[in-house]
């Protein structure tokens, strides 16, 4: 079944609502790959790791994200953590959400 020109806007517009969500998580705390797929699933997000981790190395490259390695149990994790660009982002991102939300609720 071809990909429909509604099917490539829908996406476009949940993958934002998901870096957002990545953003937020990363305000709170350092997040990693596998612990993003299991809490976007929470929320009804079925992501592959072939779309998550371009996902976040695209938020790394645009200097929203910086990451460290960690061992745990014997394995190496790539941690994501929020940048001052990202909270910058995140905050103004956060707002315009907020006022649309309002808008459309009003209606």
């Amino acid at each position: 079944m071809p990909i429909t020109k509604s099917d490539r806007i829908t996406r476009n517009f949940f993958l934002g609502f998901i870096r957002l969500h990545i953003l937020y998580h990363a305000s709170v705390e350092p997040v990693f790959g596998l612990e993003m797929i299991r809490e976007l699933a929470r929320h009804g997000y079925s992501l592959s790791p072939g779309t998550l981790y371009p996902t976040l190395h695209g938020l790394e490259r645009d200097g929203f994200l910086r990451s460290h390695k960690k061992v745990v149990e014997g394995k190496t994790r790539k941690y994501y953590e929020l940048t001052e660009s990202g909270e910058a982002v995140l905050s103004e991102s956060m707002d315009r959400v907020r006022a649309l939300m309002d808008e459309v609720n009003e209606a």
